[in-house]
């Protein structure tokens, strides 16, 4: 199988990614951040950082209440888009999360969607945690929103196909000790033939992010379970939503 050392910058940088991942889902973001918020309860104009904000759904939320927001996002294209929707209080970067932005500058840091565990190394997954880990100011919080492995695995769906606007999305699924993979085969008319990308998860625990927090001054404060925020169950929830404070 081969995939590129930054197969997400591709991948991540094509409208198939954003019309099959993001589409239908405005209302889910918003909605997931307003609970967020209401948990949060950040002062008013808090300088947050959106990590991997892909065309930045999440960050015009958070802007539209009142924050001063900045998203960061490898995808050039994504971050091309975004700049649509920048004004005084939301801005864009094109910038590769292992490099570090911004050092002691933040109140609150954002990785949502499973927008990590993407890279080859354990180092590199080191180093992005580090970047977000300088950007916070002292006592600032990070909230990393991350598959939950177990689940994820008890509830696996190996083969499915999804048909939007016109283009079918053909995706295989299958996993070993460290990742989660996934084929994704795109047929669209307006193709001579149709296109594949390959994604590749890491195996990430809450202990794993757990050691890699505390490597970089990052405590785990409350972790939950899904975007409702109802609290974590190893085998019963979706996801890995977890709050930690420099």
């Amino acid at each position: 199988m081969k995939l590129s050392r930054n197969w997400f910058k591709e991948w991540f940088n094509t409208s198939y990614y954003h019309q099959l991942y993001f589409e239908h889902n405005e209302k889910e973001a918003a909605l997931f951040i307003n609970r967020l918020i209401n948990y949060l309860e950040p002062a008013p104009g808090s300088l947050m950082l959106d990590i991997a904000c892909g065309r930045g759904r999440h960050a015009r939320v958070l802007a539209d209440k009142g924050f001063d927001v900045t998203g960061i996002d490898i995808a050039p294209d994504s971050i091309e888009f975004a700049l649509k929707f920048q004004n005084d209080h939301l801005h864009f970067y094109e910038h590769d999360m292992r490099l570090p932005f911004r050092i002691n500058y933040f109140n609150y840091a954002f990785n949502f969607f499973t927008s990590f565990g993407y890279f080859r190394t354990d180092r590199e997954h080191y180093n992005a945690i580090r970047t977000i880990a300088q950007s916070l100011k002292k006592k600032g919080i990070l909230v990393m929103d991350y598959l939950n492995v177990q689940y994820s695995q008890d509830h696996f769906i190996h083969q499915s196909q999804k048909q939007i606007n016109g283009i079918t999305y053909y995706l295989t699924k299958w996993f070993d000790e460290t990742h989660f993979y996934k084929r994704i085969v795109i047929e669209d008319e307006k193709r001579k033939s149709p296109v594949e990308y390959i994604e590749r998860v890491a195996k990430f625990s809450l202990g794993d992010f757990t050691e890699m927090f505390s490597f970089h001054g990052l405590q785990i404060q409350e972790v939950f379970g899904d975007y409702e925020l109802e609290p974590y169950d190893l085998k019963k929830s979706p996801r890995l939503i977890m709050v930690a404070r420099k």
